[in-house]
């Protein structure tokens, strides 16, 4: 029996980049896979030109909220989407250009050589991943990962979003565990899951600069996250 896969893409203000995503995607599958977008009240022409998709392909969908959220909301929102339509796998991604569609198959891979309950992306196995990066993007990214393996005690990459849950084995409340509905949902979840004896395993990968439109990261979000790291390492699961 084929295993159904479904490609989640959490998008805001992505008006030129869905469209380039969904034809890296199917360039890479032959459509043969399905896309789900949760769409946050963008104030361009996101939720038009994925609807305008959607009539050409019967394999796009999309959620739509009445406004923004939180990125890891939005994670939570299509986890619980891929499990009540009994997907098996659950590949996630960002639609801003850095996850290059051509590392769904080599992540998914991955997860099944291993026999992986998580299989992530990793920007720090091979030098040079980030050389496209400004050098403030590349010194906070670099800063974060540090303090989340001192604090945390962990080695993964675990803030990116680019992943594939198998989730045949993984249980819906173990996932939730991670409450933050902004960026530190991608840590915590991994940490908690770590901490669960769920298996993760990672992949290196080169991270080019977005292509288009702006980082939506504010310097809120980063002092939040700090705070918040402080607030898990202290915690019980």
């Amino acid at each position: 029996m084929k295993e159904k896969i479904l490609i989640f893409i959490p998008v805001y203000n992505e008006e030129e980049n869905v469209i380039l995503i969904v034809k890296n995607i199917f360039r890479k599958f032959k459509k043969n896979i399905d896309i789900l977008f949760v769409e946050d009240n963008s104030k361009d022409n996101t939720q038009k030109n994925i609807l305008n998709m959607k009539k050409k392909f019967n394999n796009i969908f999309l959620i739509k909220r009445k406004e923004k959220l939180g990125i890891g909301s939005a994670h939570k929102v299509g986890i619980r989407w891929a499990i009540r339509k009994k997907y098996d796998l659950l590949v996630t991604m960002d639609c801003d250009g850095t996850h290059d569609p051509f590392y769904i198959k080599k992540i998914i891979l991955n997860l099944k050589i291993n026999k992986s309950h998580i299989s992530i992306t990793n920007r720090f196995l091979k030098k040079n991943s980030l050389k496209d990066w400004s050098n403030w993007r590349i010194i906070l990214t670099k800063i974060r990962h540090l303090l989340i393996r001192k604090i945390l005690k962990i080695d993964y990459d675990s803030s990116g979003a680019f992943r594939c849950y198998d989730l045949k084995k993984i249980k819906l409340k173990d996932i939730m565990l991670a409450h933050d509905n902004g960026y530190s949902f991608f840590w915590e979840s991994i940490y908690k899951l770590n901490k669960l004896n769920y298996k993760i395993t990672e992949i290196p990968i080169k991270l080019p600069g977005r292509l288009m439109g702006n980082s939506k990261m504010r310097i809120y979000d980063i002092l939040r996250a700090f705070f918040y790291l402080i607030k898990i390492s202290t915690s019980k699961i």
